[in-house]
């Protein structure tokens, strides 16, 4: 997952380990709620990101399918570490733990870990690397990460 470096909006290209093009995350400009709209390869929407403007603390909505997925939100009482929950309906909620500098955090279900995010130091724009356990939503997993970068970066 790499951030465009000139774009309007977050925008971010997803490619897979071989280099090829999955997805763009595309920062909607001019919204009253911070929006992105996660695209496949066609410009299809499967994914949309978007902020509770009432909530304690950053909380995110994710839809699929005009669905949601997932509610992710900040711990803000955390010492050290920062950690995000990813409240799915029913079971199988996910929580994302990382360093104090945010740069490498993983997710887990029930103590197991289902993927890992690395932030590639000294590139000239935020580059990520997401490996993650391939029985899980590949679309969610890079949602939430998409959330989690909003959430510790929201400065620039």
């Amino acid at each position: 997952m790499q951030q465009k470096l000139l774009s309007f909006g977050d925008d971010y290209v997803v490619e897979d380990s071989s280099g090829r093009r999955r997805f763009l995350v595309d920062g909607k400009v001019f919204t009253l709620r911070d929006t992105l709209a996660v695209l496949d390869t066609e410009g299809g929407e499967v994914a949309r990101i978007t902020r509770r403007l009432l909530a304690w603390g950053p909380t995110y909505e994710i839809e699929r399918g005009g669905e949601l997925a997932a509610i992710v939100k900040k711990e803000l009482f955390t010492f050290f570490r920062c950690r995000f929950m990813v409240d799915v309906p029913g079971p199988g909620d996910l929580e994302a733990q990382g360093d104090f500098f945010e740069y490498e955090y993983e997710f887990t279900r029930n103590g197991r870990t289902v993927a890992t995010v690395s932030k590639r130091f000294f590139a000239l724009r935020d580059t990520y690397g997401i490996e993650f356990d391939e029985r899980e939503d590949a679309v969610l997993l890079l949602s939430a990460a998409v959330v989690i970068d909003q959430c510790c970066h929201e400065d620039r």
